[in-house]
C-alpha cells in the first residue's frame, strides 16, 4: 500500500503548477549604480503543493536580497519580493529564466523546471566620473547659436566695439578707434561654436584596463556634452552611432560603449564624422596609422583631440600618484614630439602620465 500510495503521489505531481512571473526594474543603468527590482509571482495549483521559485539575476549583477520565494499552494497564491541590484559590470546582460521547484505537501518527490526568459535584457552602461576640463578644451564641447559665453574667440567674427571695462584683455583694445574717439575702446568678438561631439575609441591596442578606462572617459564626455545639449555619437572600427541630442541617440551611444571589447591587431579606422563635429580620439598607443586617420578626419571635423592613455600611465578616480618604472610606448613619445605640428593643423594632443588623473585633460 505504501508503494502504491507513493506511486500515486509521484504521478499526481508530475505536472508543474501554473506560474506567472513579472519583473519590474529599469531597463538600463550605469556601472557601479544601484537599481530597484520587484518580482511578482502568482502560483496556481489544483493540488496542495510546496513551491520554491528562484529568480537569480545575471552573474554581473548583485542583489542585496536573494529573489527566492517559498510557498505552500492550494488553489492560488501570490507573493512579491523587493530588492536592490548593484550593477558590477558594463554590458548587455540576459536575465536567465527563473527556476521552479515543486513537490507534494510532504516533500517526498521534488521536481524542477526552468521558466522562459523574460525580455528585455539589462543594459549596463559604463560608469561616469566628473571631468575637470581646461578652459581651452571645455569650449570645444559647446554648441548652439553664436554666444558671448560659450566657445573660443574668433578674431574674424567681430560683434562690435564697446568702451573698455576693467579686466578686459589688452589684446582686445581697438587702438585706431580709441585714438579717433579719445576713449579706450575694445573689440567684442563673437564666439565660435561646435556642432556636435563624436568620441572614437581605438581598441587596436591595450588590454582590459585601457578599454574600461576609455569607455568610462567616453561616457563622461558624453555626459558633459549632454549637459550642454549637444548632439553626440560614439565611433569605433565597427562604425558610428547616429549623431543626435535625443534620449534615443544618447542611449545608442551608451549602448555601443557597453558592448565594446578589445580589438587587438585590427587597423584603426575612423568612420566619417558629422561636418563641423569635434572628434575625440581615445587611444593607448597612437600609432602612425591612427594619426593619419585623425588628420583625414580633420577635413570634416571642426577639431580633433587625441587623448593618449598609455595603459598603467594615468590615474583612475581615487588612485594616488605612483612611481613609474618604465616609460610610455615609443608611439606615444613620438606623438608628443609631433604635438606642436599637429596643433597647427587643428589636431590637439593630450597624453596622461602616471601623475595625471584621467579626470583632468590638459
Amino acid at each position: 500500500m505504501l508503494v502504491l500510495g507513493a506511486l500515486l503521489v509521484w504521478a499526481a505531481y508530475r505536472r508543474p503548477p501554473g506560474v506567472t512571473l513579472e519583473r519590474e526594474r529599469p531597463p538600463s543603468g550605469f556601472e557601479g549604480g544601484r537599481v530597484p527590482l520587484t518580482v511578482r509571482l502568482r502560483v496556481r495549483s489544483a493540488l496542495p503543493a510546496r513551491v520554491v521559485i528562484e529568480d537569480p539575476p545575471p552573474r554581473t549583477v548583485v542583489p542585496d536580497t536573494a529573489p527566492t520565494v517559498a510557498l505552500t499552494v492550494f488553489g492560488e497564491a501570490e507573493a512579491e519580493v523587493r530588492a536592490s541590484l548593484t550593477l558590477n559590470r558594463r554590458g548587455v546582460h540576459v536575465w536567465p529564466g527563473a527556476t521552479l521547484h515543486w513537490a507534494d505537501p510532504l516533500g517526498l518527490f521534488w521536481r524542477r523546471v526552468t521558466l522562459p526568459e523574460l525580455p528585455p535584457p539589462l543594459e549596463v552602461y559604463p560608469g561616469t566620473h566628473g571631468l575637470r576640463l581646461p578652459e581651452l578644451l571645455r569650449p570645444l564641447l559647446s554648441e548652439g547659436s553664436l554666444s558671448r559665453t560659450l566657445g573660443l574667440d574668433d578674431p574674424l567674427s567681430l560683434r562690435g566695439v564697446r568702451e573698455y571695462v576693467a579686466g578686459d584683455a589688452p589684446g582686445r583694445v581697438h587702438w585706431r578707434l580709441s585714438a579717433h574717439s579719445g576713449t579706450l575702446m575694445v573689440r567684442e568678438p563673437e564666439r565660435t561654436a561646435s556642432s556636435s561631439l563624436c568620441v572614437y575609441l581605438d581598441l587596436s591596442h591595450g588590454g582590459e584596463v585601457f578599454v574600461e578606462s576609455a569607455v568610462r572617459l567616453a561616457a563622461s564626455l558624453l555626459r558633459e556634452a549632454g549637459d550642454l545639449g549637444l548632439p553626440v555619437s560614439v565611433a569605433s572600427r565597427a562604425g558610428a552611432t547616429p549623431a543626435g541630442r535625443s534620449p534615443e541617440h544618447l542611449r545608442a551611444a551608451l549602448l555601443a560603449l557597453a558592448r565594446l571589447a578589445p580589438q587587438v591587431g585590427e587597423v584603426p579606422l575612423i568612420p566619417p564624422v558629422r561636418a563641423g563635429a569635434n572628434l575625440f580620439v581615445l587611444t593607448s598607443r597612437a600609432g602612425a596609422a591612427l594619426v593619419a586617420q585623425a588628420m583625414r578626419a580633420r577635413a570634416q571635423a571642426s577639431r580633433v583631440i587625441i587623448v593618449a592613455l598609455p595603459e598603467g600611465f594615468y590615474l583612475e578616480p581615487g588612485e594616488s600618484p605612483r612611481r613609474q618604472w618604465v616609460s610610455a610606448p615609443d608611439t606615444v613619445r613620438d606623438l608628443e614630439r609631433q604635438a606642436a605640428a599637429l596643433a597647427g593643423a587643428g589636431v590637439l594632443v593630450y597624453v596622461l602620465r602616471g601623475d595625471q588623473s584621467v579626470l583632468r585633460l590638459g
